[in-house]
């Protein structure tokens, strides 16, 4: 019957690796032996692309503060999707074109100068 080896096990017998085996050892771990844990944003996040924000998960989004947010909403430059009581919720698709339409502007100012 085989034995799995733990993590205490590991750790102590790691101790008696020379240096360049410890380190031979770290190279193989980052050559990919957990591979199959690398995921992509679609797989991590894609649940949440039809789900709407509130206003202060849209501000975080943006990267804007609360306020700076609202003034977004007052001018009209985002458009809440619904009202849940007194709160707004904001659609992702919307606020993800937004946060791509501030990128263009500040790249366009910093091309200006």
């Amino acid at each position: 019957m085989s034995h799995a080896t733990t993590a205490e096990e590991l750790l102590a017998d790691m101790k008696t690796m020379s240096s360049a085996e410890r380190s031979r050892f770290f190279t193989l771990l980052a050559e990919g032996i957990f591979q199959d844990d690398d995921f992509t944003h679609e797989q991590v996040f894609g649940h949440l692309t039809d789900d709407p924000f509130t206003a202060h998960e849209a501000a975080e989004y943006l990267e804007v503060s609360i306020a700076t947010f609202r003034r977004y909403v007052q001018s009209g430059k985002i458009q809440p999707i619904h009202h849940v009581g007194r709160s707004q919720m904001f659609a992702t698709r919307d606020l993800k074109a937004y946060k791509q339409s501030l990128k263009d502007v500040r790249r366009t100012q910093t091309a200006r100068l």
